[in-house]
């Protein structure tokens, strides 16, 4: 398997994106997901460092990192502040029409699975019986809100 096609077009890797299994999570609503908190840290990382820097809790990027990395009670509230701004793109291959990718805003959830509604698993033609879905963050201002009208 290493024609031009498959070597140049397929099987790229992408920032700011994540794969995991999804599981159902009734109590969600319909326009949220649940972030498993080992991906959402790794996703939000920048954003995370920003806030860090910001806030004045970190003097430069590797001291935002090492916090970061400790994982403390001030990085959840920073990460929640900044996920709340952001929305999150699902996707669940092969996407053959419109539904195939949706925009949710995420939640922390423990575990390491992709929390989903029930009902929106029509449109993705998923169930949860190992099915996985690929999440991808919307970087520039106009991405997102492209994300929050149109998905």
């Amino acid at each position: 398997k290493e024609g031009r096609f498959r070597e140049t077009l397929l099987g790229k890797r992408v920032d700011y994106s994540g794969r995991s299994v999804i599981v159902v999570g009734p109590s969600l609503s319909l326009h949220r997901c649940g972030l498993p908190r080992e991906i959402a840290i790794e996703l939000f990382q920048t954003f995370v460092i920003c806030g860090l820097i910001r806030q004045h809790l970190a003097s430069n990027i590797g001291v935002a990192k090492s916090q970061i990395r400790e994982k403390g009670p001030i990085v959840w509230e920073i990460l929640q502040e900044v996920m709340q701004g952001h929305p999150v793109l699902l996707n669940r291959a092969p996407t053959l029409h419109r539904l195939g990718i949706q925009a949710f805003q995420p939640i922390l959830v423990e575990g390491r699975a992709i929390c989903l509604h029930p009902l929106v698993c029509k449109g993705f033609n998923a169930d949860f019986d190992g099915d996985q879905m690929a999440v991808h963050v919307p970087l520039s201002l106009e991405a997102q809100a492209e994300a929050r009208l149109l998905m």
